[in-house]
């Protein structure tokens, strides 16, 4: 299995327009961050966590050929934003592709972008997408893909195991029967906004916090905002890294 960052940027991504911090006019390639999502791929199938704003690019600089299934950690923007960009693999494969996500992520989703889920009469355009609510562990391609309920803020979101590996973007906090799920990850990749507090994110300290109640070897801190320069990373004790785009593991 073959796990690549596509994305460790927060919502307005790196740089942020119209700012020339240090960071967002740094000349190191691993401070330009494009907004967050990961690609799994085994077994000739890739499986996209989130569409970012971004996706087209992403797609393009992975040389990605095809999306066999799209997960949805929640519906905001940053994560959803990039949905049309799934058009050119359809055009390409005359494929449904297969999508998972919350009852109340589906929701938001079939209401924004009902083109995508429905053909519109006359239209001409099909469905891109068949939406598949998520409430416990689905198979997926031979794959168990094991969601984990996470708190976003006031709001909620979805993170994912398989296997060893974990993605636990956009969460504040994890409640006890989640962290039970997570128990024997050796791979975590978790939100780990800024080194400040934020309401709806875990700064760098409460993610690390919480991956040391996982007890995860390696763990990695993604959605990193424009106030976090790559160069800092030295900080981090042994077990942690930042996140950068297009970095891969290999499980």
């Amino acid at each position: 299995m073959k796990i690549t960052i596509m994305g460790c940027g927060t919502s307005t991504g790196v740089p942020m327009v119209g700012c020339d911090c240090p960071v967002c006019t740094s000349n190191d390639p691993r401070d330009k961050r494009t907004r967050a999502s990961i690609m799994i791929c085994y077994d000739n199938r890739t499986v996209l966590i989130d569409t970012s704003p971004d996706l087209r690019e992403q797609a393009l600089r992975h040389h990605v050929k095809r999306i066999d299934a799209v997960l949805f950690t929640h519906a905001h923007a940053d994560h959803v934003n990039g949905i049309d960009d799934l058009r050119g693999f359809h055009f390409l494969h005359k494929e449904i592709i297969p999508c998972f996500a919350s009852r109340i992520t589906l929701e938001t989703l079939q209401g924004g972008f009902s083109y995508i889920f429905n053909e519109q009469d006359g239209s001409g355009y099909t469905a891109l997408l068949a939406a598949h609510e998520v409430n416990s562990a689905f198979e997926l391609f031979g794959q168990t893909f094991i969601p984990i309920p996470l708190l976003h803020g006031n709001t909620s979101s979805l993170g994912y195991r398989i296997g060893d590996f974990a993605y636990l973007t956009d969460c504040s906090a994890i409640l006890d029967p989640s962290f039970e799920l997570l128990q024997g990850v050796q791979l975590l990749v978790i939100d780990g906004l800024r080194w400040i507090e934020h309401p709806f994110h875990f700064n760098i300290s409460g993610a690390i916090a919480a991956a040391r109640q996982i007890r995860a070897p390696r763990t990695i801190l993604t959605h990193l905002t424009h106030q976090i320069a790559y160069s800092e990373e030295s900080k981090l004790s042994y077990g942690f890294e930042l996140a950068y785009d297009g970095m891969e593991f290999h499980l």
